[in-house]
């Protein structure tokens, strides 16, 4: 796009599959994510810019912006608040859409 061009985003975070065991808080990853998220360089500062809204019956976080933000960008951070967590090694983040996120469990098997 170029420069002058407003980009509009919306991405969705499912956490579905971990919220249902119960290993998944919502509230704190949506903190998480309002807390990190940098607008212009500055972290919380989200202003008009970006929202993040957390739907809690279908356990599903959507972050809207007008401004350049990266889906990559949400994945780094969603793998940030894994870790801090200590879920990492149980949880995954995949794209299962181009504008979707769905965070699932390895399958493992022995």
């Amino acid at each position: 796009s170029t420069k002058g061009s407003i980009a509009k985003h919306n991405y969705v975070i499912d956490y579905s599959k971990p919220a249902a065991d119960g290993v998944f808080d919502g509230a704190d990853f949506e903190n998480y994510l309002h807390d990190r998220i940098k607008v212009e360089g500055k972290a919380g500062a989200l202003g008009t810019n970006v929202k993040i809204v957390r739907d809690a019956g279908q356990n599903k976080i959507t972050v809207s912006s007008n401004v350049v933000f990266s889906k990559r960008y949400l994945k780094y951070l969603t793998k940030k608040f894994l870790k801090k967590a200590g879920l990492r090694d149980w949880v995954r983040i995949v794209a299962t859409t181009k504008d979707n996120y769905e965070l699932r469990f390895y399958n493992i098997t022995y």
